[in-house]
């Protein structure tokens, strides 16, 4: 693996791509490898056929998540090895489109209030006043923070595109409340990792799971919400306050704005300003019995 590594590292640098996608491809590569115990530049379609059926059946993994899977066979075998590839063969997997699960603004606040401590506070705090990815999140520096323009800047968000999103003014003084406390005040990033949040690495994806799951589970909500819960909290209480969809997709980083119409099937102020049909009916009074 490790001259085939080499090679598939190297064609994804060149391409700019991102560092977690650099790091899924290449796992993606090694297991693929591994399940048939073989290097991979010696697998043909029918393997990936077979992978591509084990990972829904075994692995139980979502479509999305063999999607992305796929992805990553393909650009190792149309990229690194130059082999080629058929559509036909290895068709991308259809995906189920789940409604995702939202909370009140009543609910929101019980599970921020819920936090375990200050720090898992600010942060989501963070993630709901925004909208922002884990990832994203974690990336965030001091710098970014523009209380002149009132906007926090999104470095490197999906797809490698910078974005800015409303600095609110309740998250700003929560925010200063909480710098103000702290013994040891970090340099550059607003997160930063460690045990005691004083290292010059930010926190992982993972410390913002953890801050949610800790706080759901206190909230009794544990079964609804994780992270990207409060990115749709985000978007459907912007839209139930009458934010347009084009200014929620520029705001949540959306390329395409049909992501973001999902997102009218969640707000209650839209559902509940259309009038079924059986409203218009002029139905009569009595049913009449049967014989």
């Amino acid at each position: 693996m490790t001259h085939l590594r080499k090679m598939m590292l190297e064609e994804l640098e060149r391409r700019n791509y991102a560092q977690t996608t650099i790091s899924s491809y290449i796992r993606t590569i090694e297991d693929f490898a591994r399940y048939f115990r073989r290097p991979p530049d010696q697998l043909a379609p029918e393997h990936i056929r077979k992978y591509q059926a084990y990972l829904f059946r075994e692995k139980k993994l979502a479509a999305s998540t063999v999607t992305q899977r796929l992805a990553a066979l393909r650009f190792f075998f149309t990229q690194t090895i130059k082999k080629a590839w058929s559509v036909a063969d290895t068709p991308y997997p259809k995906k189920m489109r789940h409604l995702p699960s939202i909370l009140s603004p009543e609910e929101v606040a019980h599970l921020i209030d819920s936090s375990q401590t200050q720090f898992h506070r600010m942060v989501l705090m963070t993630v709901y006043a925004t909208g922002v990815r884990r990832s994203e999140l974690t990336r965030l520096q001091i710098p970014d923070i523009d209380s002149r323009r009132m906007v926090i800047h999104i470095r490197g968000g999906k797809g490698r595109q910078d974005r800015d999103v409303m600095l609110s003014p309740t998250l700003l003084q929560a925010l200063r409340n909480y710098w103000r406390g702290l013994k040891r005040k970090p340099k550059d990033w607003l997160f930063p990792g460690g045990r005691w949040h004083t290292a010059n690495h930010p926190i992982t994806p993972k410390v913002v799971w953890n801050a949610c799951q800790r706080a759901a589970r206190r909230a009794g909500l544990q079964n609804r919400v994780h992270p990207h819960t409060l990115r749709h909290c985000f978007a459907t209480h912007l839209l139930e306050n009458g934010a347009d969809l084009r200014t929620i997709q520029l705001l949540l980083g959306h390329h395409d704005l049909k992501e973001t119409t999902i997102y009218l099937h969640l707000s209650q102020r839209h559902l509940n300003a259309t009038a079924s049909p059986l409203d218009s009916l002029k139905l009569k009074d009595k049913v009449p019995q049967s014989d």
